[in-house]
């Protein structure tokens, strides 16, 4: 199987290698570039095409928040893990099409995790990151009724059909059905795009 390409954009050089140092240590990861800023790392893809930018929010020539959607529209399927010590940027980010946000304080332990939900089409918070979301501000108008609301939460909290089901004390097929609902009513094409949804309206 081939290895799942990485690429690094932060303005710390030593932070930039103690990361990779801990990528690397897993086989099937493989750190393929290093960027020290954001124009260094558009001038990058344009030689290397990722499967993920782990990108820190504070760089200079062009801030993390700008690059995701240059990075998006360089590689389409390329994910984004915003990687920083600012709690503050998270709707921010999440809003821009990051696919993950990552406290440097919590690389230590939840690196592999965030890696590995993300390549498994999951959004991935920082647990202590997710009660900063509840105030963010939401759009005013929502087409979802209550039950749909509350399968929505519970999806954006990584629960299966199954689970979800069992909570709600629900057939699965009824899950399904508001699964699609929800998908329809909101434009959106799969369980990524639904959790960033949830997130910006505070429901996660």
């Amino acid at each position: 199987m081939d290895a799942y390409k990485i690429v690094l954009a932060d303005d710390h050089a030593l932070f930039r290698q103690g990361l990779r140092r801990l990528i690397e240590d897993v086989a099937e990861l493989e750190v393929v570039g290093e960027a020290c800023d954001g124009m260094e790392l558009l001038k990058l893809l344009d030689a290397i095409v990722p499967d993920m930018v782990i990108l820190d929010i504070s760089m200079p020539n062009l801030r993390g928040l700008e690059a995701i959607g240059k990075v998006k529209m360089k590689c389409p399927d390329a994910k984004v893990l915003i990687l920083s010590m600012h709690r503050e940027y998270i709707y921010h980010a999440m809003s821009a099409g990051a696919d993950g946000y990552l406290l440097k304080e919590d690389a230590d332990r939840e690196l592999f995790s965030a890696i590995d939900n993300i390549r498994e089409g999951r959004v991935f918070l920082s647990p202590r990151c997710a009660g900063d979301l509840i105030g963010s501000r939401v759009q005013s108008l929502d087409p979802l009724s209550g039950r749909e609301k509350e399968v929505l939460k519970l999806i954006a909290g990584g629960k299966a059909n199954k689970e979800i089901a069992d909570i709600l004390f629900i057939s699965i097929r009824t899950v399904e059905t508001h699964r699609a609902n929800i998908m329809t009513k909101t434009k959106l094409k799969n369980t990524a795009d639904l959790v960033r949804y949830a997130i910006q309206r505070g429901y996660a």
